[in-house]
């Protein structure tokens, strides 16, 4: 076969492109190789050829898998939110149990109860044994170690509601989106508005996250060797207590807007760390930071807002910052190795249905900490970067 037969029409080596202003467009052997070979696996026939010749049956059994799984994701992921709705885990903790009785407890028809079950076990959250009983599998017994994920599989509702239609979004006809008016920083005009009791939930929220990822960035950086920590966009003081307990001696400033920093004074004067603590309210949008700290963190912040806004927010970082001092930035990157469909399916839609923000990779971010005036900027790594990488920069 000549190999221009397997190039397609639009991709002929002749054809040209308005995006070329006329000229050719050069085709790779890689780009002709695509074509044929996407050409031939959508062809019903060799993908019925496929799934029963030995060696292509593992391939393409495991792709119709993937793309059946694809498919139901969201059933997948309302099965766990009935179990976490449920609270099934907890009731699982301490060992196996019957249908019988899970069913009483769950308020469910035994078979439906057994519906449920079988779904959870078939994703893994749980295991049946031999006798029939259920119990907890891993993904199940980590759900129990973890509220953070069952604080955001319950938010997760406000996510599927913005993607109902995501073609709409995508194309910016969806209207205001739940997301965008449950985190507040999300539409500025609301900030000045904002009393400690509407921020309660964003608050709570945002405490569960940064408690999932704050030893993971305490075990990966001393920060014991400094002697004032200020959180930036600290939310309700999780990272700033788990920080407490690893640093004994370091002294801590806490910095998010007015009604935040209220609640976090709460949270931290509950904990009695008062005494070397103090909180302050503000937005960095139109306010200056509070100085005197000689390291600061930026946990899951910048990821949050767009490049000219996170652009200001580092100047007004490095501004604060002690001569010499540091800056931490923890949060989940793009060019993750095996994390492509965190960063960028899962939080490239959960930001655009936010309003602002998005993934980026170390190398964007290093180029954003030096246009601030951050040098010698290195990554520490981390015990889950799919969760949490962490770069060290410095003033």
């Amino acid at each position: 076969m000549p190999a221009e037969s397997l190039v397609p029409k639009a991709w002929n080596l002749d054809a040209s492109s308005p995006e070329d202003d006329g000229k050719a467009a050069p085709v790779s052997w890689r780009e002709r190789w695509l074509a044929f070979r996407n050409r031939t696996i959508a062809k019903p026939g060799f993908q019925r050829w496929a799934a029963g010749f030995p060696l292509t049956r593992r391939t393409a059994r495991r792709n119709t898998r993937a793309l059946f799984d694809l498919c139901a994701g969201f059933v997948y992921s309302q099965t766990l939110f009935a179990c976490v709705r449920l609270d099934l885990f907890a009731m699982l903790e301490n060992g196996p149990r019957s249908v019988d009785w899970l069913a009483e407890r769950l308020s469910l028809p035994p078979e439906r109860a057994l519906r449920l079950l079988k779904a959870a076990a078939s994703l893994d959250l749980l295991t049946r044994l031999p006798d029939g009983r259920f119990a907890l599998a891993d993904l199940g017994a980590a759900m129990i170690g973890n509220p953070a994920i069952a604080a955001m599989v319950e938010h997760h509702a406000m996510l599927y509601e913005d993607l109902s239609d995501p073609v709409a979004l995508l194309r910016g006809e969806s209207g205001p989106t739940r997301l965008s008016t449950y985190w507040p920083y999300a539409a500025e005009a609301k900030l000045g508005s904002m009393g400690a009791e509407s921020v309660a939930p964003y608050g709570g929220l945002m405490a569960a996250s940064q408690a999932l990822i704050a030893t993971d960035i305490l075990d990966a950086y001393p920060i014991h060797r400094h002697a004032r920590l200020m959180d930036v966009g600290g939310g309700e003081g999780a990272f700033l207590s788990a920080a407490a307990l690893s640093a004994p001696d370091i002294a801590l400033t806490l910095f998010d807007l007015p009604a935040v920093a209220e609640r976090a004074r709460a949270r931290l004067a509950a904990d009695g760390l008062m005494e070397r603590a103090r909180t302050a309210g503000g937005s960095f949008r139109h306010d200056p930071l509070p100085t005197g700290a000689d390291l600061i963190s930026l946990v899951r912040v910048v990821h949050d807002h767009d490049d000219d806004t996170v652009r200001l927010l580092l100047r007004k970082v490095y501004e604060a910052l002690s001569g010499g001092g540091t800056l931490l930035l923890a949060e989940p990157m793009a060019e993750t190795p095996g994390a492509a469909p965190i960063a960028d399916a899962y939080f490239g839609f959960y930001l655009l249905a936010m309003g602002s923000g998005r993934c980026r990779s170390p190398a964007e971010l290093r180029a954003l900490l030096n246009e601030a005036g951050f040098v010698g900027t290195c990554e520490v790594a981390t015990r889950r970067p799919l969760l949490t990488r962490l770069l060290v920069t410095h003033k």
